[in-house]
């Protein structure tokens, strides 16, 4: 990699000198997401992104997505942040993002709204912290943060200022999980499910954390977010699982795949196991990426915090479950 004078390691640190998520000092309701929304009246006002963190494929898709195929006119990617040049450049290459900063805080009044996207969750939130204290709506790609405690916190400060930020899953957050949904709503009394799909518990980008919202998070959406305690089984490398236990007493058990990249959930009833199988055709813009860019122009989250921090409460579960190698009960969060 080449020099870059802001690191991620700097720029977090940099941030984080004396604004400790323990001890925001906060400004009251910013104006800035107020007025974006207020002004969208009559043609609508051309929305301006900046992101934060380009080691991932998503910000190259992001920029696909907004600057290239143009899905959201009026929608495009003006700046990225990257955590080396290398990163940036390539994003800028394959996203058509027209502009590189060397430190983030180069985005500051230049942008309607941000997306936070490393791939380490440990760094997500103090990244946000300027950009939501100043009202710009936020995206936060999965998982929000790998910190339970840091989530609640940043959430509480964003309810206080008044900014809409939101996070999840794209494979939750979607259309064929809102219609496996609908369907099983309609089956009755579930025994069991069996969910099997990607997910790395020993990854160096935050363990349990990476990954696990695509695991978790449709789980959750389709069956519900009351998850008492989760344990993690592990038998060599590729070959760990894990269960979790619901509050009425359903039982998941989580199939950890190595061999395809593919998410595939079956549920137990009196009739047998069955495969829950979406009908809904594929449309050409994704749900989450339509929730986001609506969140963006009318400030509605599309997720609640409550939701959020149920997820991340599920995670943290299954990551001290994967150090313990115990049941380990799912911490209750109230707002």
């Amino acid at each position: 990699m080449g020099t870059y004078s802001n690191t991620r390691r700097s720029f977090i640190e940099k941030l984080g000198k004396g604004v400790a998520l323990s001890t925001i000092t906060l400004s009251g309701p910013s104006s800035f997401a107020t007025n974006l929304i207020a002004k969208r009246t009559g043609k609508p006002k051309p929305i301006r992104i900046g992101v934060i963190g380009a080691e991932n494929s998503h910000t190259k898709g992001f920029g696909k997505l907004f600057n290239i195929d143009k899905k959201f006119p009026g929608v495009e990617i003006k700046y990225v942040w990257g955590e080396t040049e290398e990163f940036a450049k390539e994003a800028m290459k394959h996203g058509g993002i027209p502009n590189m900063v060397r430190d983030p805080k180069e985005m500051m009044g230049k942008i309607d709204a941000l997306i936070v996207d490393h791939r380490d969750g440990k760094y997500h939130l103090a990244a946000a912290i300027p950009f939501v204290k100043a009202g710009v709506p936020t995206f936060v790609d999965k998982p929000f943060s790998t910190n339970l405690q840091e989530a609640k916190q940043f959430l509480a400060m964003a309810r206080e200022v008044g900014t809409p930020v939101t996070s999840y899953s794209s494979i939750a957050q979607s259309y064929e999980t809102d219609n496996i949904k609908s369907k099983v709503d309609k089956i009755g009394e579930i025994n069991q499910i069996v969910r099997i799909g990607p997910y790395d518990i020993n990854s160096i980008y935050g363990g349990a954390f990476f990954y696990g919202a695509h695991m978790i998070q449709p789980l959750t959406n389709i069956f519900g977010e009351d998850v008492a305690k989760v344990r993690v089984t592990k038998n060599g490398k590729g070959k760990n699982g894990a269960h979790l236990v619901f509050g009425n007493g359903m039982l998941a058990s989580l199939i950890f795949s190595t061999k395809k990249y593919e998410w595939r959930t079956f549920v137990e009833t009196d009739q047998g196991l069955t495969e829950m199988i979406p009908d809904v055709l594929t449309k050409d813009v994704s749900k989450a990426d339509k929730d986001m860019v609506d969140m963006f122009k009318t400030g509605k989250e599309p997720r609640s915090h409550q939701s959020i921090l149920n997820g991340i409460a599920i995670l943290a579960a299954l990551q001290k479950s994967t150090d313990s190698n115990q049941w380990e009960e799912v911490e209750k969060i109230t707002i």
